[in-house]
């Protein structure tokens, strides 16, 4: 019987670092499906400007590998119904993916199968590509000579217009996300390390009975708030496992979660994201134009387009806000 090995991916610029990690996946199987991210789901992921191949494109160049045998497009953030349909006999993800942070292999092992987060070859990423085009573009660009305070300012002001143009869909799938959970009584949780932190206490006490006026108390909880009680659970506990111990006592089926992560590399924030998957729960993320990881794990997305943090936590608390305003509205 004939081994089915699966990988996916968003595969929008090709590089050698993918083709070494698809050859090393078909050679632990018989068959090497791929899934990939539609168009659509590349842009949740990934923002507004991308892909800038669509996935035809992508899927044409991917079926062209001697070592791939079948591709799949998938609309979702996550390929986890994708895996469930297919039911592989080995799941594959790139050495940046730890194995407890790889979607579907819960399933794929209790189905006795194999999961393996293979190491990397190079230093190869997509990511790395761009950024190295769009500094050629932009070395010979004009500088500003205006005061460093209008600068600033107008660097929010353009944050907040592509915000606008690029992800009003997702900010208000996430506003629907949240009127569910609380018109079904369920409970929110926040959590962010750092600075983020901050934003989730913030949040989450503007989401606690009141905004700009009075509403019937919301079941809002911010992972972050007690702080002695972090440092004591950071004391038993390695540190990335603080918010999922949290969500593990507090979460259940049908609560929300919101991840914030101006990185969408934080391993604490991560793995309370897999723990709210495994208890049932949905999971609103809120990153920056670099949060891959964190996008590819949740139910509904904000990405920042920005890099900068202060950029990105700022439009976080302005995103909170109007979910704010749709609660007052919808749930006075």
């Amino acid at each position: 019987m004939n081994s089915v090995v699966f990988t996916n991916g968003c595969f929008d610029i090709l590089h050698p670092g993918h083709i070494d990690l698809l050859e090393r996946a078909k050679a632990l199987g018989d068959k090497l499906i791929v899934g990939i991210n539609s168009d659509a789901s590349v842009r949740r992921i990934k923002g507004g400007n991308r892909p800038f191949q669509d996935q035809e494109s992508r899927r044409r160049l991917l079926m062209g590998l001697r070592c791939v045998d079948e591709v799949i497009v998938f609309d979702e953030l996550t390929p986890e119904t994708l895996i469930k349909n297919i039911k592989p006999d080995v799941l594959v993800k790139g050495g940046d993916w730890k194995p407890g942070e790889i979607i579907g292999a819960d399933f794929v092992l209790k189905n006795g199968g194999k999961v393996f987060s293979l190491p990397l070859a190079g230093i190869y990423s997509s990511s790395d590509i761009v950024n190295r085009i769009q500094k050629a573009e932009s070395d010979g660009a004009v500088r500003d000579p205006r005061s460093k305070a209008r600068s600033s300012l107008n660097e929010h002001i353009d944050v907040f217009n592509r915000l606008l143009d690029e992800q009003q869909p997702a900010i208000d799938e996430c506003a629907e996300l949240l009127l569910e959970t609380f018109r079904n009584n369920k409970k929110l949780l926040l959590c962010g390390n750092g600075g983020s932190a901050a934003d989730a206490q913030h949040i989450a006490a503007e989401f606690v009975g009141r905004y700009e006026k009075e509403r019937r108390a919301l079941p809002a909880i911010a992972l972050t708030t007690n702080s002695s009680a972090l440092t004591a659970l950071a004391n038993d506990y390695h540190f990335d496992r603080i918010f999922a111990r949290q969500v593990e006592a507090l979460g259940s089926s049908g609560d929300c979660l919101i991840a914030i992560s101006t990185s969408g590399n934080s391993p604490n924030v991560i793995a309370a994201i897999m723990a709210a998957r495994s208890v049932g729960c949905k999971i609103i993320g809120l990153t920056g134009s670099g949060g891959k990881k964190l996008a590819s794990l949740c139910d509904a997305v904000v990405m920042v387009p920005s890099g900068r943090t202060a950029r990105i936590q700022e439009a976080h608390i302005a995103v909170a806000h109007y979910w704010c305003e749709v609660l007052d509205t919808q749930m006075a």
